[in-house]
């Protein structure tokens, strides 16, 4: 690989959002690092989006390989930032042109109930911990932690991720007692059939099989949960609300999980040190308001419960925070609080976990770094590739580095690579380091 003078960036995770930036950047000659948490840079895509979204999962896996795949691209695996790298060191003496967080958002917001993640574990989980153990304890080499399955159990949330959750627990605890009937039921037909339409095709009523379900407690009513888009026109809001009543009422007659809304929980229940339930508080909601109704609590016994009320960035020592979330000086460049070459993109901004979204928002920050920052625009790289690097000089461009300063990188790049046992051939780690699929144990069997 000839190096050649210019820019490099350093890019920390490599799924949705960082494999864009990191694509739109190298497309325009610039040299990138992208440090990565786990072996593999799919974040979410492989561990938060149930496993059931095969294709979509694929999908998306194959674009970030592809993106991850381009020469001008280094990625460093196993490597997490506050852990393996000082945060300060990184982006103060390293020397890239500028750093871009990409790193999504991992950790659960805290469930607002006194004392309880304590009990993380003993009747309790995060969804993040909960649906990475469902996406992949099938696996024959999983050794990581286990969760419990429990009837009757209560989860928190209201958007598309906690629908998730409560199909978890329904598919499992369905399959497990089919199962006991004699039925050995994959979870990934009976979330593609459904449970009545799976349960019609086996002979067996639902009331054989003594499950109750779980139930999925919202704080606000089932018309203000974000399970589709609010238009900013008003005279479309009703038709929105419509929209996701149906979406609710098809998942629920699908999955037969239970529903409340205008319950919040303010307070547990402890029995043998493990969480037995919930005090709930019922809540009204007006002009998009929601407030306590005294005197209504209520307690809900239950041998589990999840919190799935939304991800937030995870804490990196050194990094600019504003409560639970990035301190971002504007949402549009990503540029952060306290440096002049920082910049956040993502879900780490966004907040939304929405793959689209996601992408879009890392390239309009990438072309961003690049046109504003850097002063790197397509025309100065057509020039140096029609009339050579040399021609570098003349440009207005700024941060660029020397050969010297890049191949410096380089070698520092390459011993975190060697540190995991990562020769830069991407493709043959992603192969090496692909999960067991479900899918492919069925198919084999």
């Amino acid at each position: 690989m000839t190096i050649h003078p210019g820019h490099f960036v350093a890019i920390v995770g490599g799924a949705c959002a960082g494999s864009e930036a990191a694509f739109q950047l190298a497309q325009r000659g610039i040299y990138v690092a992208v440090f990565d948490q786990q072996a593999l840079p799919h974040g979410k895509i492989e561990d938060g989006l149930p496993k059931w979204h095969v294709k979509l999962r694929d999908k998306e896996e194959n674009k970030i390989n592809e993106k991850l795949s381009h020469p001008n691209i280094f990625y460093v695996p196993k490597t997490r930032m506050g852990r393996d790298i000082d945060f300060q060191q990184f982006v103060e003496k390293w020397g890239f042109s500028a750093v871009l967080m990409a790193c999504g958002a991992w950790r659960d917001r805290p469930l607002p109930v006194d004392g309880i993640d304590a009990y993380h574990g003993d009747g309790f989980y995060y969804q993040n911990y909960f649906v990475d153990w469902f996406n992949h304890y099938h696996e024959p080499s999983y050794n990581r932690h286990q969760c419990e399955i429990h009837d009757n159990a209560i989860v928190i949330g209201g958007g598309l991720a906690s629908i998730d959750v409560v199909k978890i627990l329904m598919l499992e605890s369905t399959a497990r007692a089919l199962k006991k009937l004699g039925h050995d039921v994959d979870v990934l037909s009976l979330e593609h059939k459904g449970i009545p339409h799976k349960l019609n095709e086996l002979g067996v009523k639902w009331e054989d099989l003594g499950i109750n379900g779980c139930t999925l407690y919202y704080r606000r009513r089932d018309i203000d949960m974000p399970l589709a888009p609010l238009p900013d026109d008003l005279e479309k809001h009703e038709k929105a609300f419509s929209v996701r009543q149906r979406i609710l009422k098809n998942a629920q007659e699908k999955y037969l999980f239970n529903f409340e809304d205008r319950c919040k929980p303010v307070d547990k229940i402890i029995e043998n040190d493990r969480i037995a339930g919930l005090v709930f508080r019922k809540t009204e909601v007006a002009n998009g308001r929601v407030s306590d109704i005294p005197g209504s609590d209520f307690s809900v016994r239950s041998p589990l419960v999840i919190s799935s009320i939304g991800s937030i960035p995870e804490c990196i020592h050194g990094v600019p925070a504003s409560g639970e979330l990035f301190a971002i000086k504007d949402r549009d460049t990503g540029q952060m609080s306290g440096y002049d070459h920082v910049f956040a993109l993502g879900n780490a901004v966004t907040g939304r976990g929405n793959i689209r979204e996601s992408a879009l928002h890392a390239q309009q920050v990438a072309i961003h770094v690049m046109d504003e920052y850097l002063f790197w625009k397509d025309s100065d790289f057509e020039k140096v590739q029609q009339e050579g690097w040399d021609t570098l000089s003349t440009l207005p461009a700024k941060r660029v580095l020397s050969v010297a300063q890049i191949e410096q990188l380089i070698e520092r790049i390459t011993k975190y690579q060697q540190r995991i046992g990562y020769d830069n051939d991407y493709p043959k780690w992603v192969e090496k380091n692909r999960p067991v699929r479900l899918e492919s144990l069925l198919e084999s069997e």
